[in-house]
């Protein structure tokens, strides 16, 4: 009998987004897909990908070099309503996998998130706010802070 491993949350606002550069060798399988937004700001990079700085106090998490202990803790923190400020937002895209022991690893290599050591992103679990207005944790890749371009309006591509 094949073991069920957790469900993965992650929240992309950037090139892994559907119909972008790293959506379709990196999200393939995917088992859910819908609009969500985060408290943050989001940069525009000269190198062609954004970068998301979120408050301290939402990270509930940060992400460890156990995909299935990241996925399984990330459950127990379950569905919530949202009652936190709106502003501002960083609007993107909330994913489903059920591979978390695979896709992870993949995903922390693409970020450039070494979960050992200094890295210039951080796998963070944040929480997202769905469009029926309930807040989900999902892990996503942030700095703490940029150098790049603001964009005010929270989207990406501007």
């Amino acid at each position: 009998m094949e073991e069920a491993y957790p469900l993965l949350t992650l929240f992309f606002y950037g090139t892994l987004k559907r119909g972008h550069a790293n959506h379709d060798r990196f999200c393939r399988g995917y088992l859910r897909v819908e609009e969500a937004t985060v408290r943050g700001r989001l940069y525009d990079l000269p190198f062609g990908y954004p970068a998301l700085v979120v408050p301290e106090e939402d990270i509930r998490a940060v992400g460890t070099a156990d995909p299935v202990s990241d996925a399984s803790g990330q459950q127990t923190l379950g569905r919530t309503e949202d009652s936190r400020p709106e502003e501002p937002l960083v609007f993107g895209e909330l994913f489903m996998f059920d591979d978390a022991e695979d896709r992870l690893p993949a995903l922390d290599r693409l970020e450039g998130f070494d979960p050992t050591g200094p890295s210039p992103y951080r796998r963070v679990l944040i929480p997202a706010r769905t469009s029926d207005g309930a807040t989900v944790p999902a892990w996503a890749y942030v700095v703490e802070k940029s150098a790049g371009t603001r964009l005010p309006g929270g989207r990406w591509p501007p």
